[in-house]
């Protein structure tokens, strides 16, 4: 008789049905797809809140750090073997998504067809979230409708997505309930989840945090998703500190406050400002960070300056002593068309706006090393830094009601900001995204496509009228922009910027090492950049390109200044040229060679 063969299937702990997962024994592998908000910002070298948020809820629910890996979607297109961490982690969270369009020179984000193949490439457990939840179109453009889609994961996070990650650890990854995260909880996961900034491909001398004052909107405008995270609701100054503090702790110096829908409302109604909350939140980060090297802020509702006048001014001021040069306080004006403000449900009108332009001027476009009270300043005596605080306009089209007329409207508000001598540091100009829950899903793209041409007629001549001039303004040649980071070539020249928000886009002659980050002088200007020279730029040193650069210097003359060097001083030089070379041109000895 024959034996008799028994097969055993033993199955591992956490596979058997109703034994949970143990946080401790988990590997989690979170990828970040680049986010981009009305009120949040994401894309290199910034990192959102939601990478640190959602590491945070892994830790607190008992998840060790050690086993937490961190990738950005670039450092998964640019190293192959980084995709067995998305294939071989217990849980895979994407982190993702795009509601407002723009063009971006740090990374790029993630397009569906990349997510869907992580999804497929993720062996365990995976789940998405992020603003990826309000919709996906084909493409991270203006002009297009999106729709909601799971882009195959296992789950997707339609309220908050770390208070997901929390639960679903909480319930051995067998599901969860879709929630909003609780202030407490955001304030303990802030903190705990700092440390997965080290694993950032920038950290970190090349990376700024967006920080997180509060969430909401009291507003209802028909294009922005912002409302659908509710009435605003505020982390107080101690949270936010705390988690700079912790942030500072792994090496962050750069920071912007820039998750809120108007920073003059923080700690208030939703609406009214509250200059005691701003000051002990500018104040708090100034005392645990001293060695910050840039805050900057992004949302500023015009409507608020305009309502509450002397409370925003006191703010404004408090915001511009405590802040680092080149601030800009963005303005959601998306239309000087009445029609189109009517029909979108738009808060502040043409001239409220420009009130709220001559106000900010007044107490924040004051440059370092002059008195405040000397603000707007500009031309020829104004100190040669970028003004501590300007506004930015964003212009929205496409929207209900849009005309022929409301491109001229848009002109005209643009020209009279000019001409009456105030600045602006930057002027935003996008197609609307159509999104579920907004009230325009109903016409979608459909006003925008039919205006592209008529877009891009008006955009050129923004571009050529309104942004070249103001720019000078802004910063006139001399203007001094310390630690531009060099970032790519193009044509012979080296580009870079600035950490901050919306920073200058600076082209520098020649081509420099990448990944370094040098002073600079600007010397001329474009629509919306600036060509620029080492600072302090040697005469006996410089190279031909960089002499050229200088307006009023030809090859000629950069030919004769490098044969006849070297120089005592510039004056020996003798130059006839249309900038004051004083303010960034330098003579040092040569060495002589022994």
């Amino acid at each position: 008789m024959g034996s008799l063969a028994r097969v055993v299937t033993v199955l591992p702990l956490e596979a058997l049905p109703g034994v949970m997962t143990d946080p401790e024994t988990l590997s989690v592998t979170i990828v970040d797809g680049y986010v981009d908000e009305p009120a949040h910002f994401g894309v290199p070298p910034y990192i959102s809140t939601y990478p640190r948020y959602t590491a945070g809820a892994l830790v607190d629910a008992g998840v060790p750090r050690e086993q937490i890996t961190y990738h950005t979607i670039d450092g998964l297109r640019d190293d192959p073997d980084r995709w067995r961490d998305v294939d071989e982690a217990d849980l895979m969270i994407y982190l993702g998504g795009m509601t407002v369009p723009g063009k971006y020179v740090g990374g790029t984000p993630a397009e569906p067809d990349e997510v869907r193949k992580l999804a497929w490439t993720a062996s365990g457990t995976s789940l998405m979230g992020g603003p990826v939840k309000f919709g996906v179109g084909d493409e991270n453009a203006g002009a297009t409708e999106t729709e909601r889609q799971d882009l195959d994961f296992d789950f997707v996070a339609k309220g908050d997505v770390e208070a997901a990650v929390f639960d679903l650890v909480e319930n051995g990854l067998e599901g969860f309930n879709n929630r909003m995260r609780d202030v407490d909880e955001v304030s303990r996961w802030a903190r705990e989840g700092a440390f997965v900034v080290d694993q950032h491909p920038n950290h970190p001398d090349h990376l700024i945090a967006e920080l997180e004052t509060s969430r909401g909107c009291a507003y209802r405008c028909s294009f922005c998703t912002e409302p659908l995270y509710g009435n605003p609701s505020f982390r107080p100054p101690p949270t936010v500190v705390g988690e700079v503090d912790a942030l500072s702790d792994h090496g962050v110096k750069h920071f912007r406050i820039g998750r809120q829908a108007d920073i003059l409302a923080y700690g208030g109604d939703g609406e009214a400002p509250n200059p005691d909350a701003l000051r002990q939140l500018y104040s708090g980060i100034r005392e645990v960070a001293p060695d910050l090297e840039t805050l900057h802020l992004d949302n500023m509702n015009p409507i608020t300056i305009v309502e509450w006048p002397e409370q925003s001014r006191e703010g404004i001021r408090i915001i511009a002593e405590h802040n680092t040069p080149g601030d800009t306080a963005a303005f959601g004006l998306e239309s000087a068309d009445p029609v189109v403000q009517e029909e979108n449900n738009l808060n502040v009108s043409a001239e409220e706006c420009f009130e709220a332009v001559r106000i900010v001027n007044e107490e924040g476009g004051w440059r370092p090393g002059e008195d405040p009270d000397d603000a707007p300043t500009f031309g020829d005596d104004a100190p040669r830094r970028l003004p501590k605080l300007l506004p930015g306009i964003n212009l929205l089209h496409g929207l209900k009601g849009e005309r022929e007329e409301t491109y001229e409207r848009n002109m005209a508000f643009l020209r009279r900001v000019y001409d009456e001598g105030y600045m602006l540091r930057r002027i935003n100009i996008r197609q609307v995204m159509a999104f579920d829950g907004t009230d325009m899903s109903d016409t979608g793209a459909e006003i925008a496509n039919e205006h592209k041409k008529l877009f891009k007629r008006y955009k050129k001549q923004v571009r050529e009228e309104i942004d070249n001039p103001m720019l000078e303004r802004v910063a006139p040649p001399g203007t001094v922009l310390p630690d531009v980071h060099l970032e790519y070539h193009q044509d012979g020249t080296t580009f870079g910027r600035q950490l901050g928000t919306y920073p200058l886009l600076v082209g520098i002659p020649g081509e420099r090492a990448l990944g370094q980050t040098i002073d600079v002088a600007v010397v001329d200007h474009g629509y919306r950049s600036v060509t620029a020279v080492p600072y302090p730029l040697d005469l006996n040193a410089a190279s031909m390109d960089e002499l050229t650069a200088i307006p009023g210097i030809g090859s000629s003359t950069a030919g004769d200044i490098v044969v006849d060097r070297p120089y005592e001083s510039v004056a020996d030089a003798g130059l006839d040229t249309t900038v004051d070379l004083s303010q960034f041109v330098t003579t040092r000895p040569l060495e002589r060679v022994n």
